[in-house]
């Protein structure tokens, strides 16, 4: 995984095993720093209202860089999840993937929901992480979109 962005109580990093191809759209976290929180029913309000701001920024960040970089993003997808966790023992903690979703995908097709199949099913063989240029484009319309009015701390009482 590569970090992206950073924020008070969140971090924006790459998967190295994304759950879509870079080719197929591509796929980004964004998790909470502090792990002992499960799942968004436990935030403060503060903090709720920082990772909504959060995903916005980054998701329209994502759709911009990634048409920027070739990959035709239509539309982009929000899910929280965590359910694998208990798989491992571990205690879930709550994060955020962000799935573009490509008119041209070839395994996670688009207008189809995001197929998530266990690890060890061989699904996810061959796909591809976003790339240092991807990343790069990602942080650059981070800080565009971030300059934004809409976006601007003031506007989110934060």
């Amino acid at each position: 995984m590569a970090n992206i962005y950073e924020t008070e109580n969140f971090v924006v990093e790459s998967q190295s095993e994304p759950f879509v191809s870079r080719t197929d759209g591509g796929h980004i976290r964004i998790r909470i720093k502090d792990k002992s929180i499960t799942d968004r029913t436990k935030l403060e309000s503060k903090v709720a209202i920082e990772l909504m701001r959060l995903t916005m920024i980054v998701g329209e960040a994502f759709e911009i860089a990634m048409n920027n970089r070739g990959i035709p993003v239509v539309k982009i997808n929000y899910q929280d999840m965590g359910n694998w966790a208990y798989k491992r023992n571990e205690k879930p903690f709550l994060h955020v993937h962000i799935f573009g979703r490509a008119t041209n995908a070839v395994k996670q097709i688009w207008p189809e929901s995001v197929s998530l199949p266990a690890r060890e099913s061989g699904f996810y063989e061959g796909f591809e992480p976003l790339n240092t240029e991807d990343i790069e484009e990602v942080k650059k319309q981070i800080f565009q979109a971030e300059a934004k009015e809409k976006y601007q701390l003031k506007n989110w009482g934060i």
